[in-house]
């Protein structure tokens, strides 16, 4: 149980309900700000403005999947106001309060540093980041369908990455049908690409690879798929680019080019919120029972 401890939530979106929901069963008292526009009722949750809250007693902040901005903002779909996370707030809570965030930036990274907080990234997680595979993995799969007017199923479709999420994409495509390729640049990765019995490809060999692809994945969040790249690309390949943002993909040259390219960070929270916000919550929930236990020890 989470009984008497305060957590703040900052923004979000409709993840961070069944976040809410899960702490209110464990009767922690939570602080809702950037949420007025929310209809519904929680047991224990307040909504509050970020003048209203009183951060020496604040043992918890939890920010959206995305963290913050470059230049300190925080993103919410309930509300229309401006939020932000300083570090003057940040000093004012106790030494133990921890940041959660799902990917943090050179911003979060400072300002937790500065104020000598923890800052937990829960996106790094594998627990995390393999569940979450699986509604991308859904996700990458109804955007092709829905922005393509050929069948997956034959379709020639090169994944770029072989981490948590690459590896479900590549998976899920060739399930159904799929000449599905996959490029990394480690050679163990490369190994099990060929042990999945999928098509091997050095990602320095991107150029020659990609020129017959119907279907093109990133998941590497670099500079992947650049103007060079595209060039040599069909014109009818869709490029779906996971990575998180600005993405991997020259998408000016790709439109200038006529190509079809969309930049979806954060795939779960679009095309299956509910499941995502239980993952999260249940990692929050046993992350901060943890933490709970070792201050109190």
């Amino acid at each position: 149980m989470l009984t008497d401890k305060h957590i703040l939530l900052i923004g979000g979106d409709a993840r961070h309900l069944e976040i809410i929901r899960t702490l209110s069963t464990l009767d922690a008292k939570i602080s809702l700000a950037g949420f007025e526009q929310l209809d519904d009722g929680f047991i224990g949750a307040s909504k509050i403005t970020l003048d209203d809250v009183d951060w020496t007693t604040v043992d918890a902040i939890i920010l959206p999947v995305s963290g913050m901005s470059a230049d300190g903002w925080i993103e919410t779909v309930f509300s229309n106001e401006t939020l932000s996370l300083t570090l003057d707030q940040l000093e004012k809570t106790p030494a133990h309060c921890t940041i959660y965030t799902g990917i943090s930036n050179d911003f979060l990274d400072q300002l937790h540093q500065k104020a000598k907080r923890p800052l937990v990234r829960l996106m790094e997680r594998d627990d995390v980041a393999i569940f979450n595979s699986i509604p991308t993995a859904e996700g990458a799969l109804m955007m092709a369908i829905q922005h393509t007017d050929f069948t997956i199923h034959g379709a020639n479709v090169a994944v770029l990455g072989l981490g948590r999420i690459g590896m479900t994409i590549a998976r899920s495509f060739d399930a159904i049908g799929a000449n599905v390729k996959v490029g990394a640049h480690d050679s163990a990765l490369l190994a099990r690409i060929s042990e999945m019995g999928l098509k091997p490809f050095h990602t320095k060999h991107i150029l020659t690879e990609l020129k017959d692809v119907d279907i093109c994945i990133n998941t590497i969040p670099s500079r992947m798929i650049t103007a060079r790249v595209l060039a040599e690309m069909p014109l009818h390949a869709f490029i779906i680019d996971l990575a998180s943002k600005p993405g991997g993909t020259d998408f000016r040259y790709a439109e200038k080019r006529g190509m079809k390219a969309m930049l979806v960070p954060g795939m779960p929270g679009i095309v299956a919120p509910k499941t995502a916000g239980k993952i999260l919550a249940t990692i929050l929930a046993d992350q901060l029972k943890s933490d709970d236990e070792e201050d109190a020890s």
